[in-house]
Protein backbone atom coordinates (compact mmCIF):
# COMPACT_ATOMS: atom_id res chain seq x y z
CA UNK A 1 0.00 0.00 0.00
CA UNK A 2 2.72 2.49 0.78
CA UNK A 3 4.30 1.39 -2.51
CA UNK A 4 0.94 2.57 -4.20
CA UNK A 5 1.18 5.71 -2.78
CA UNK A 6 5.02 6.65 -3.16
CA UNK A 7 4.02 5.93 -7.02
CA UNK A 8 0.95 8.16 -6.89
CA UNK A 9 3.09 10.87 -5.06
CA UNK A 10 6.36 10.98 -7.27
CA UNK A 11 3.97 11.12 -10.81
CA UNK A 12 1.85 13.59 -9.03
CA UNK A 13 5.18 15.36 -8.49
CA UNK A 14 6.07 15.06 -12.25
CA UNK A 15 3.09 16.10 -13.43
CA UNK A 16 3.64 19.43 -11.31
CA UNK A 17 6.41 19.83 -12.41
CA UNK A 18 5.46 19.44 -15.89
CA UNK A 19 2.41 21.91 -15.67
CA UNK A 20 4.91 24.86 -13.73
CA UNK A 21 7.20 24.72 -16.63
CA UNK A 22 4.60 24.63 -19.30
CA UNK A 23 3.49 27.71 -18.42
CA UNK A 24 6.53 29.37 -16.71
CA UNK A 25 8.94 31.79 -18.17
CA UNK A 26 11.44 30.04 -20.08
CA UNK A 27 9.27 30.00 -23.37
CA UNK A 28 9.94 30.97 -27.05
CA UNK A 29 8.28 33.86 -28.24
CA UNK A 30 8.03 34.95 -31.68
CA UNK A 31 7.73 38.78 -32.60
CA UNK A 32 6.90 39.89 -35.89
CA UNK A 33 9.12 42.44 -37.36
CA UNK A 34 8.87 45.61 -39.31
CA UNK A 35 9.75 43.57 -42.70
CA UNK A 36 6.82 40.73 -41.81
CA UNK A 37 6.05 38.40 -44.56
CA UNK A 38 3.51 39.16 -46.81
CA UNK A 39 1.55 35.69 -47.48
CA UNK A 40 1.72 35.07 -51.60
CA UNK A 41 0.57 32.83 -53.90
CA UNK A 42 2.09 31.42 -56.94
CA UNK A 43 1.28 29.06 -59.89
CA UNK A 44 2.78 27.53 -62.62
CA UNK A 45 0.49 26.00 -65.34
CA UNK A 46 1.89 23.90 -68.05
CA UNK A 47 0.06 24.81 -71.80
CA UNK A 48 -2.84 21.69 -72.22
CA UNK A 49 -1.93 19.21 -74.58
CA UNK A 50 -4.38 17.19 -77.20
CA UNK A 51 -3.37 14.40 -74.91
CA UNK A 52 -4.32 15.86 -71.55
CA UNK A 53 -6.30 18.69 -69.90
CA UNK A 54 -3.75 21.20 -68.41
CA UNK A 55 -2.11 20.11 -65.63
CA UNK A 56 -1.76 22.73 -62.89
CA UNK A 57 0.22 23.37 -59.97
CA UNK A 58 -0.29 25.99 -57.29
CA UNK A 59 2.06 26.78 -54.07
CA UNK A 60 1.22 28.87 -51.28
CA UNK A 61 4.61 30.56 -49.88
CA UNK A 62 5.64 33.03 -47.39
CA UNK A 63 8.54 34.82 -47.57
CA UNK A 64 10.31 38.15 -46.40
CA UNK A 65 14.03 37.01 -47.33
CA UNK A 66 15.27 37.64 -50.94
CA UNK A 67 16.78 34.85 -52.57
CA UNK A 68 18.31 36.87 -55.44
CA UNK A 69 19.43 40.04 -53.53
CA UNK A 70 17.25 42.67 -54.99
CA UNK A 71 15.14 42.89 -51.26
CA UNK A 72 11.69 42.35 -52.75
CA UNK A 73 8.78 40.41 -52.19
CA UNK A 74 10.04 36.75 -53.69
CA UNK A 75 7.96 33.63 -55.12
CA UNK A 76 10.18 30.52 -55.34
CA UNK A 77 7.81 28.15 -58.12
CA UNK A 78 9.64 25.06 -59.08
CA UNK A 79 12.69 26.31 -61.40
CA UNK A 80 11.60 29.36 -61.20
CA UNK A 81 12.40 32.68 -59.03
CA UNK A 82 10.20 35.19 -58.84
CA UNK A 83 10.87 39.06 -57.65
CA UNK A 84 8.35 42.06 -57.52
CA UNK A 85 9.95 45.27 -56.12
CA UNK A 86 7.19 48.18 -55.74
CA UNK A 87 8.51 51.91 -55.84
CA UNK A 88 7.04 55.16 -55.15
CA UNK A 89 7.04 57.94 -57.72
CA UNK A 90 5.76 61.42 -57.76
CA UNK A 91 2.98 60.27 -60.47
CA UNK A 92 2.44 56.87 -59.45
CA UNK A 93 4.52 53.53 -58.44
CA UNK A 94 7.20 52.00 -60.34
CA UNK A 95 6.97 48.02 -60.53
CA UNK A 96 9.85 46.12 -61.02
CA UNK A 97 10.13 42.30 -61.55
CA UNK A 98 12.30 39.89 -61.66
CA UNK A 99 11.81 36.77 -63.53
CA UNK A 100 14.63 34.33 -63.19
CA UNK A 101 15.50 30.70 -63.82
CA UNK A 102 17.62 27.82 -61.96
CA UNK A 103 19.91 27.84 -59.14
CA UNK A 104 21.83 30.64 -60.14
CA UNK A 105 19.00 32.94 -61.63
CA UNK A 106 19.56 33.25 -64.58
CA UNK A 107 17.08 36.17 -65.94
CA UNK A 108 14.31 35.48 -68.56
CA UNK A 109 14.61 38.09 -71.07
CA UNK A 110 11.76 36.39 -73.55
CA UNK A 111 8.65 36.67 -71.99
CA UNK A 112 5.54 37.82 -72.00
CA UNK A 113 4.75 39.54 -68.62
CA UNK A 114 1.47 41.60 -67.65
CA UNK A 115 0.78 43.03 -64.03
CA UNK A 116 -2.69 43.16 -63.22
CA UNK A 117 -3.07 45.38 -60.51
CA UNK A 118 -6.24 45.81 -57.89
CA UNK A 119 -6.45 49.34 -56.73
CA UNK A 120 -7.32 50.04 -52.86
CA UNK A 121 -10.75 51.23 -54.47
CA UNK A 122 -11.39 48.12 -55.81
CA UNK A 123 -10.80 49.20 -59.93
CA UNK A 124 -8.55 46.88 -62.07
CA UNK A 125 -5.72 48.09 -64.59
CA UNK A 126 -3.58 45.87 -67.13
CA UNK A 127 -0.35 47.09 -68.02
CA UNK A 128 2.25 44.89 -70.54
CA UNK A 129 5.80 45.21 -68.43
CA UNK A 130 8.28 45.78 -70.76
CA UNK A 131 11.98 44.27 -70.60
CA UNK A 132 14.82 46.37 -69.23
CA UNK A 133 18.31 45.14 -70.58
CA UNK A 134 20.39 46.35 -68.27
CA UNK A 135 18.75 45.87 -65.16
CA UNK A 136 17.73 42.25 -66.51
CA UNK A 137 13.95 42.88 -65.16
CA UNK A 138 10.39 43.29 -66.57
CA UNK A 139 9.04 47.02 -65.32
CA UNK A 140 6.41 49.34 -65.75
CA UNK A 141 4.70 52.53 -64.17
CA UNK A 142 1.72 52.39 -62.40
CA UNK A 143 0.04 55.17 -62.68
CA UNK A 144 -2.13 55.55 -59.60
CA UNK A 145 -1.66 57.35 -56.28
CA UNK A 146 -4.29 56.49 -54.00
CA UNK A 147 -3.28 55.58 -50.33
CA UNK A 148 -4.39 51.92 -49.38
CA UNK A 149 -3.54 48.39 -50.54
CA UNK A 150 -2.92 47.52 -53.84
CA UNK A 151 -3.35 43.58 -55.17
CA UNK A 152 -0.68 42.37 -58.00
CA UNK A 153 -0.75 39.40 -60.16
CA UNK A 154 1.65 39.10 -62.57
CA UNK A 155 1.36 36.93 -65.37
CA UNK A 156 4.56 35.32 -67.58
CA UNK A 157 4.73 33.67 -70.19
CA UNK A 158 7.50 31.76 -70.41
CA UNK A 159 7.68 30.16 -74.33
CA UNK A 160 4.21 28.80 -74.05
CA UNK A 161 4.67 28.07 -69.89
CA UNK A 162 2.20 29.89 -67.46
CA UNK A 163 4.15 31.33 -64.55
CA UNK A 164 2.02 33.55 -62.25
CA UNK A 165 2.85 35.26 -59.16
CA UNK A 166 0.34 37.11 -56.70
CA UNK A 167 1.84 40.31 -54.55
CA UNK A 168 0.46 43.09 -52.19
CA UNK A 169 1.73 46.11 -51.16
CA UNK A 170 0.54 49.05 -50.09
CA UNK A 171 1.12 52.93 -50.40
Amino acid sequence: MQFKLSIVGILSLGLFGLASCASGGNQATTESSPTASVPIESSVTNSPTPESPAASQTTAVESSDSHGGQGGQVIESGPYHLEFIPGAEANGTHLDFFLQKGDNHEAIPGAKVIAQVQLPDGTQQSLNMEYDAAGKHYTVLLPATAAGEYRVAILSDVGGEKVNGRFTFTK
